[in-house]
């Protein structure tokens, strides 16, 4: 990459953008529905795939100073719309992906995906993260949200964070310091995450595997693991399930086009060939209509939506 590339912005020969030299790779208009797990959404008007945390530290003090920013992991949680997302897309690749243990902690990337982690830890006989094995996203993503399942989620077992900020500072973050909750990690607005430690217990490794096993195969009875789907869509209400709220409101198996409700996990929604971002995204409100016209209650969004 030359020391300088150049962006157009908003389809204009007349708006730049000068990007820094890198280490690592940008990449323009990249369409983005290869990345996510709904197979939909229009291009990243650049896509930077940095080397290492230092390349990513160096792009952000060099970047201007109004270049919008998007982080994107796995692509397994996100719905990014039809006309895709202005600016640049930051994917973290191999250089956010090593794991290192320290007696009974892990040091995981945050571009590890969350299986790889939860296996290596198997392996090394150290047990709390089994319930991410089911969860098709990155460390990254499981902190910067607080993924959870079954009872559990990455606060009960977070030790320390490190993020880098639009400004190029790198931070370790305690976990007592974030006040994490309900699928919200409570990071600076902005924040990155590069990498991230957990304290977890000690257990003989055919026993997690037996836990690890339980929780593939209660996913795979359960819900649509094998379509083209962004997970649970939305958080369950206080003492309350999503997935019955959209059930009892009559919405199990909806459709729009090639958007479905699944049939198997109603708070799943469904690519079934070729269905549009904007197709998923009316089926979801429509659920969510539904369900306050039924209730009174108003269903979030857990799904992130991004881009025009």
């Amino acid at each position: 990459m030359s020391a300088e590339a150049i962006l157009t912005m908003n389809g204009s020969n007349e708006d730049y953008l000068s990007l820094s030299q890198v280490r690592g790779r940008y990449v323009f208009s990249y369409e983005l529905s290869k990345m996510t797990w709904f197979k939909v959404g229009g291009p990243a008007e650049v896509l930077f795939k940095p080397k290492d945390t230092e390349d990513l530290i160096s792009f952000f003090k060099q970047k201007p100073s109004d270049l919008a920013i998007t982080v994107l992991g796995a692509g397994s949680n996100v719905l990014v719309r039809d006309q895709g997302i202005k600016g640049c897309v930051i994917k973290l690749g191999s250089g956010f992906s090593d794991i290192t243990f320290n007696a009974k902690e892990v040091i995981a990337g945050a571009g590890c995906l969350d299986r790889t982690v939860v296996m290596e830890c198997a392996a090394q006989g150290l047990s709390g993260l089994e319930f991410l094995v089911g969860i098709p996203g990155t460390i990254g993503g499981a902190v910067y949200m607080n993924a959870g399942a079954y009872g559990h989620e990455i606060k009960d077992y977070l030790n320390w964070v490190e993020v880098v900020s639009l400004d190029g500072i790198l931070t370790r973050f305690q976990s007592s310091e974030l006040s994490m909750e309900y699928r919200k990690g409570n990071l600076p607005k902005g924040a990155v995450v590069v990498r991230a430690s957990f304290i977890l217990n000690e257990k003989k490794p055919a026993q997690i595997m037996q836990s690890i096993n339980a929780y593939l195969q209660q996913r795979e009875d359960s819900q649509p693991v094998r379509g083209r789907t962004g997970g649970s869509t939305f958080k369950n209400p206080a003492d309350q399930s999503a997935w019955k709220l959209i059930d009892d409101a009559g919405c199990r198996g909806l459709t729009i086009n090639d958007a479905q409700v699944s049939t198997k996990h109603c708070n799943f929604l469904l690519n079934l060939d070729a269905a549009k971002a904007s197709e998923l995204e009316q089926l979801g409100e429509n659920v969510r209509q539904a369900v306050k016209e039924q209730t009174g209650i108003e269903l979030e969004w857990e799904i992130i939506r991004l881009g025009e």
